[in-house]
């Protein structure tokens, strides 16, 4: 009879469905922490694996849209967090974790804290692009915080040293990590403000784990280097590690030897700047120079000395009597062989009267006359040509008692008030030349007057 009364048998798929519901609607939202085991990578790149314990594993599956989101890929042994979709595979009936969300063993909190205050800062504004500003081209003085004992330190040393040796570097020591050294971090950073003597600042250390680095992570490290009056430069870890400071500072160096170089000039390249600044600057005073040369020498073969002109004035007087000579030898020659030829017509014609004869000679007479007036007119205006050049020569005008005074570099003299007592002058008659001294100025009376 008790057998009658039993609860009917479920299925197994009814069990394991049952099971699946009470699971993935009851255990949301957890974090579950073990070691990596027994993983595989499929060819879709979903991974499979187990997350173990000392006592106890469970099943795990991560597939490639949420693998492709890490930092690096999934390895056998890593410590890992998963969230996800807790359930049971009912084909199987394999209690099993879908993963869509993973972080490092123990780190889940640190990042955390660093996502939450970096979102803080962000919509304060102190990670805002109009916030930087511009480091300084030659620096005098390099502010470097860091430990002492740190090689990040002798490494920015050795980089400006090489760079540029006539930079000053003052360090304002502190710790880099462990306990309080985020306070240090921050009180050195507003120590080097309060005495400003450095005119750019860099915040550096060597790499390490996000442990050894969390320092920089730190609010008031944050807000001291984005509060800084300095310009600064963050040098934290490697050029992969990111640290809220990099979001602070200026300008973020992936290693603190790159921000020695961002902040010091290279003398060198300095040094081949200016060399090529002078060569430039000489090439261009040369071309210069010889461009005026040229344009001097094409000026001082345009002046010619009144001389010059008045010879060149009798040569083309000279061309032009030459030429009128020529013309009328030309016409004379030319009639007399028309009057030659209407000889020779007048003997063939056997003239029988007087009378033509007389008008032949009549013709011959006025060709004569002709001839004569034409060469007096000529020898009136060669006259008054030469009377012309004559009038405007300047012997002409020395023969009438003039005299030319030039100084001793041959600049011709016209006012009295410039010359100098002692002076020596020179004076050019129409005929010889004296040299002169300047006697003491007196009133010049009339040009006129005897």
């Amino acid at each position: 009879m008790s057998e009658f009364f039993a609860p009917a048998a479920l299925s197994v798929s009814e069990l394991n469905a049952c099971a699946r519901q009470l699971l993935e609607e009851n255990l949301i939202g957890l974090w579950v922490g073990g070691e990596v085991s027994n993983l595989t990578r499929a060819a879709s790149g979903h991974y499979y694996f187990s997350l173990k314990d000392a006592r106890a594993q469970v099943r795990c599956v991560l597939f490639k849209s949420v693998a492709q989101q890490m930092s690096q890929p999934l390895q056998e042994g890593d410590h890992l967090e998963v969230s996800g979709k807790i359930s049971i595979y009912e084909a199987r009936g394999e209690f099993q974790i879908t993963v869509n969300a993973v972080r490092h063993k123990g780190l889940g909190q640190l990042y955390e804290a660093y996502e939450r205050l970096k979102q803080q800062l962000t919509v304060e504004g102190l990670f805002a692009a109009e916030r930087k500003r511009p480091l300084p081209a030659h620096p005098k003085v390099v502010g470097v915080v860091t430990s002492l004992a740190a090689a990040a330190l002798r490494d920015v040393v050795t980089t400006l040293r090489r760079r540029h040796s006539g930079i000053h570097v003052i360090v304002y020591p502190t710790a880099v990590q462990g306990a309080g050294s985020e306070m240090q971090i921050a009180a050195a950073v507003a120590n080097a403000n309060q005495h400003a003597q450095a005119d750019v600042l860099i915040v550096c250390r060597g790499g390490g784990s996000i442990e050894d680095l969390w320092s920089y992570n730190e609010e008031m490290v944050v807000r001291a280097v984005a509060d800084s009056i300095i310009p600064t430069v963050s040098g934290v870890g490697h050029e992969t590690d990111f640290t809220l400071t990099d979001f602070a500072a200026d300008v973020r160096a992936p290693t603190p030897t790159a921000a020695a170089e961002l902040v010091s000039p290279d003398m060198a390249q300095l040094r081949r700047n200016v060399a090529l600044l002078q060569t430039r600057i000489y090439q261009i005073l040369q071309q210069r120079y010889y461009d005026a040369s040229q344009r001097l020498d094409w000026l001082a073969r345009q002046l010619r000395h009144p001389q010059q002109n008045w010879q060149q004035q009798q040569q083309q007087l000279s061309d032009m009597q030459r030429v009128l000579q020529l013309s009328m030898q030309r016409q004379f020659r030319q009639h007399q062989q028309n009057l030659l030829q209407q000889q020779h017509l007048l003997n063939n014609l056997r003239p029988q009267t007087d009378h033509a004869h007389q008008r032949l000679v009549f013709q011959y007479q006025q060709l004569q006359q002709l001839w004569q007036h034409i060469l007096l007119q000529a020898q009136q205006r060669l006259q008054q040509q030469n009377s012309l050049l004559e009038a405007v020569s300047p012997l002409q005008i020395l023969a009438r008692g003039y005299s030319v005074v030039t100084n001793q570099r041959g600049h011709i003299v016209s006012d009295g008030n410039k010359l100098k007592t002692g002076q020596f002058l020179n004076i050019r008659f129409a005929s010889g030349e004296r040299s002169v001294q300047v006697a003491p100025p007196k009133v010049q009376s009339d040009l006129f007057d005897n």
